[in-house]
């Protein structure tokens, strides 16, 4: 059995929309070559390629309050850092919607690591459940945009530099629990990584981080 899903729901892209529309005057880096630069630049000082975020904070904060004034939520008079939250109603596809952000934040504005957290095993394993039954539906509304996903493995730590340094969309579901100890694998110096810490691939892609839970 196949799972089909609806592209058109309106409460849906409403929501995708408010949050691409955070990041309006961004510009789309559409050049491969310009793509290519950075990647080296970012390959030979940080080892991998980060999110590249142009737009001011101010900008930000701007948008940020347009969307609030539309949706009827109290106006920020200041960002708390670049921390954002995006609440749905239960049953209302809050998972498809993040999902799809993705894409759109790949299509918009060229974006390609992204992370997600959850709380639990159980969670983690629902996620990685939805990245792979919706992937086939988000491949034919993306024309086909190459995207790799998995889950954080301690036993496989190298696999992060791949995340860090590959050209591709890169979402990778991690628990809350492998990172927020200093004893985890995670923050200890690796032989495997030349030394570093595998947190570090991480830190340096910077932006974007999606929290998700069982909750509303």
């Amino acid at each position: 059995m196949k799972l089909h899903f609806d592209p058109n729901q309106q409460h849906q892209q409403d929501a995708i929309n408010f949050i691409i529309n955070i990041f309006e005057g961004q510009p789309l880096n559409q050049s491969d070559f310009c793509f290519s630069f950075q990647y080296e630049n970012y390959f030979l000082n940080e080892n991998g390629v980060g999110n590249r975020l142009i737009i001011s904070e101010d900008q930000i904060l701007k948008n940020l309050q347009a969307i609030q004034k539309l949706n009827g939520i109290d106006i920020s008079d200041k960002l708390d850092g670049m921390h954002f939250s995006v609440e749905m109603e239960t049953g209302t596809g809050k998972t498809y919607v993040y999902l799809r952000t993705i894409y759109e934040l790949n299509k918009k504005y060229g974006f390609k690591k992204f992370v997600i957290v959850v709380p639990s095993i159980a969670i983690r394993e629902g996620v990685l459940k939805n990245l792979e039954i919706t992937f086939d539906h988000f491949q034919s509304l993306y024309d086909k945009t190459p995207v790799n996903f998995g889950e954080y493995d301690s036993k496989r730590v190298s696999n992060l530099r791949n995340f860090a340094i590959s050209n591709t969309v890169q979402i990778l579901v991690i628990n809350i629990d492998s990172f927020a100890k200093d004893e985890n694998i995670i923050n200890k110096p690796n032989d495997k990584l030349t030394g570093k810490k595998p947190i570090e691939f991480i830190r340096i892609l910077r932006r974007f981080c999606k929290t998700t839970s069982d909750r509303n």
